[in-house]
């Protein structure tokens, strides 16, 4: 869930939130007047987030291929795949 702290701490104790995003890598969320505002977030975590959200639009739009049948032979993909890993290389 993450823990909840009032804006004046993000001010005043900057650190001690910073060290628990850093050890649960989970969101420490921010209120102002008692209502949620917003959600610091250890970097690590955010880009992991970040890329886990790019794998779910991906296998998103794959499966919507599948379903509206724009599919190719496993030859053909693994091909296009080495072909995109060797030029990402370079």
């Amino acid at each position: 869930m993450g823990i909840i702290r009032p804006s004046a701490d993000l001010r005043n104790h900057y650190n001690e939130i910073a060290k628990i995003c850093h050890e649960t890598r989970q969101p420490v969320f921010i209120t102002v007047n008692g209502r949620g505002d917003t959600a610091v977030l250890d970097l690590q975590a955010y880009h992991q987030m970040e890329s886990e959200l790019e794998l779910l639009r991906t296998l998103a739009e794959a499966e919507e291929d599948v379903l509206q049948k724009r599919v190719a032979p496993v030859e053909e993909t693994f091909e296009g795949i080495r072909q995109s890993l060797l030029v990402r290389k370079r």
